[in-house]
């Protein structure tokens, strides 16, 4: 019996666009502006803080801190200060209006669904938590935040490493074989697999299935027929 799903976001819930399109330049054209604009802020100035903590280098200059944001963006580094940074520039685009974060119908579908089943919903993204309930937040369908029952981000863990997946084991405080993990990443379902969850592989753009070692489907209508056989499950 599945009592809980752990989703990914890109390329499970929402379209890789979206965030390599949409969201990736807007924090590339923003970013300095952003940066130099709320430096003295405390939320600002702690990810700052934190860069320079990791960089070891206790001085750099704000300059020299943003052209090694935008760097790592370029890079897709999966870096906690910059990806914390990301979420507060991208708050300020999602009230503005300037979009409203994708979601694929099947998955706002389902994810209603599957809620109104009882079971409880958490995010697992690489992207920082902030940014995760911003995006399901201000969604294409609205505010599904409602939904979900918590979010992890690098924090917990990194996504290819089994350890990540054993806290949110002992976050969620139920049997791994209970869990049900979503992703379109294979190496984030074998991790996954090997902290005892079921996984479920998310084949939405043209990824290859030859030799994949989890179930797989298109969507989550997909995932609805092979992981919950009796309704209600």
């Amino acid at each position: 019996m599945i009592r809980a799903i752990v989703t990914d976001i890109e390329g499970t819930t929402s379209s890789l666009a979206f965030v390599k399109d949409v969201l990736f330049p807007y924090a590339d054209q923003h970013m300095a502006a952003f940066v130099q604009q709320h430096q003295q802020e405390p939320a600002v100035a702690e990810q700052l803080e934190a860069l320079r903590v990791e960089l070891e280098q206790p001085d750099l200059p704000i300059d020299a801190a943003v052209a090694k944001l935008r760097a790592w963006m370029a890079a897709d580094k999966k870096a906690t200060p910059l990806k914390a940074l990301q979420g507060l520039l991208w708050e300020a685009g999602y009230r503005q209006g300037d979009y409203t974060g994708h979601v694929y119908a099947d998955a706002a579908d389902y994810l209603q669904r599957w809620h109104e089943r009882g079971i409880k919903l958490y995010v697992y993204s690489s992207g920082s938590v902030y940014a995760q309930k911003l995006l399901f937040g201000h969604s294409d369908y609205g505010d599904l935040t409602p939904l979900f029952s918590g979010y992890f981000d690098t924090n917990i863990g990194h996504k290819r490493e089994a350890a990540a997946y054993a806290h949110i084991v002992q976050e969620l405080d139920l049997p791994a074989e209970q869990i049900l993990f979503l992703s379109d990443i294979p190496a984030e379902l074998d991790a996954a697999k090997q902290a005892g969850m079921q996984t479920y592989c998310l084949v939405r753009e043209q990824q290859a299935t030859e030799g994949l070692q989890h179930p797989w489907g298109r969507d989550f209508a997909a995932v609805d027929g092979v992981m919950f056989v009796n309704p209600e499950q």
